[in-house]
């Protein structure tokens, strides 16, 4: 079973997810390879994340593209608006994947067999929360490891 977190209440979802990349980005402990994340989106949000990446830090560098990019399969944090195991067959790394998106994906079960750490980004926008609430459901029917990280508390 796959661990599930779900960071719920989450004011700018970009920002954060800039920094929550750059947190386990800089968790890896030196010698260890690096945990390859997949962050996916809209390609709104995607677009915008991607220019975010870029100058989000003077001091750090989250090296980052997109999945259709030539280099995908040797880059750390790949961006993408699809997560179907077809998709996703196209990068050979796979650890955590991010999730930006209000739909759940469509194919719960190869996605959870290929990342054993899912992390679900839940604003404070009324529909992206009835949305969450919704994949967190599911995710809680199939016997999924889940967690709640409410920002409202931190």
């Amino acid at each position: 079973m796959a661990r599930i977190d779900f960071h719920s209440n989450v004011g700018d979802k970009l920002d954060y997810v800039c920094r929550l990349t750059r947190k386990i980005w800089s968790a890896t402990v030196e010698g260890q390879p690096v945990r390859p994340i997949v962050i996916v989106a809209n390609k709104t949000d995607l677009k915008q994340l991607n220019d975010l990446l870029w100058t989000f830090s003077k001091t750090d560098f989250l090296p980052h593209c997109f999945i259709d990019h030539e280099s995908a399969a040797e880059t750390p944090i790949v961006l993408t608006e699809d997560c179907s195991p077809n998709s996703l067959k196209a990068i050979p790394h796979a650890d955590i994947l991010i999730h930006l998106g209000q739909q759940m994906p469509s194919d719960v079960a190869a996605l959870v067999e290929r990342f054993p750490r899912i992390v679900e980004v839940v604003t404070t926008n009324e529909a992206e929360r009835l949305a969450g609430r919704n994949r967190f459901k599911t995710y809680r029917d199939l016997g999924h490891e889940l967690h709640n990280f409410d920002q409202n508390k931190s």
